[in-house]
């Protein structure tokens, strides 16, 4: 009978030291998770993912330049025009000659596209006994992108026997210009300018009548009538 106790004994204080065995190694394991939560996720011979960088930040866009009003275009026509070969609210086209600059930049290069219209154009006899063509520029391409513009007018009048005169729409009259080798003949012949810097400047060919012609190549400065902004490329 006592031998039964004493093994009954023996047995219960086994089985707690093994209870408390497991208890002590339950209690480190939660204390390692608790002090180092990476410890149960990571694997032998695996690192952590490294958490991903913000994209940067893309640069500004540099500034328009602003093309102020006032400023001269000269633009050499693609296609004649004149008081009796055109008639209003037909189109024209030509390309800009001399290259705008702005602050240093190039705003509209040499060579650059535009298109305008024939706001009037009156032949010979219709207008008081004189010829009258008027005209002004709509759009400028730059660089591929195409740009209204607003222009002041250039208008040219002849009235009597040769007598011609130019206007700026809008006020001043200029003398006209006239350039090529008219007397020689050629190439050169009968390739008239409205150039210079000013409002107003103007000219046109003579082509041996009283009708205003400008032949192809020619030169015709406009005015911008309100600022023109180009955003860089």
């Amino acid at each position: 009978m006592r031998s039964r106790r004493a093994t009954l004994l023996f047995l219960g204080l086994f089985l707690s030291l093994i209870l408390l065995a497991c208890s002590k190694k339950t209690d480190q394991s939660a204390d390692n998770s608790a002090t180092n939560p990476q410890s149960t996720s990571a694997q032998p011979g695996q690192t952590q993912p490294t958490p991903a960088q913000p994209a940067p930040a893309a640069p500004a866009p540099p500034p328009p330049i602003v093309v102020p009003t006032g400023t001269a275009i000269t633009v050499r026509l693609a296609q004649s025009v004149g008081s009796k070969i055109s008639q209003a609210g037909e189109s024209f086209s030509g390309t800009v000659a001399h290259a705008v600059v702005v602050g240093g930049s190039t705003a509209i290069p040499a060579g650059a596209k535009v298109s305008g219209t024939v706001v009037d154009a009156k032949p010979l006899g219709r207008f008081a006994g004189g010829a009258s063509l008027t005209l002004r520029l709509n759009s400028v391409d730059i660089n591929g992108a195409d740009h209204a513009i607003k222009t002041s007018a250039v208008a040219e009048t002849e009235k009597g026997k040769g007598k011609r005169t130019a206007v700026l729409a809008g006020g001043g009259a200029a003398v006209g210009a006239l350039i090529g080798g008219l007397a020689g003949g050629g190439k050169g012949a009968g390739i008239g300018a409205l150039a210079g810097g000013g409002a107003g400047t103007g000219g046109a060919a003579f082509t041996g009548n009283k009708d205003i012609v400008l032949p192809a190549e020619s030169a015709l400065t406009f005015t911008l009538a309100q600022p023109l902004e180009i955003q860089q490329q």
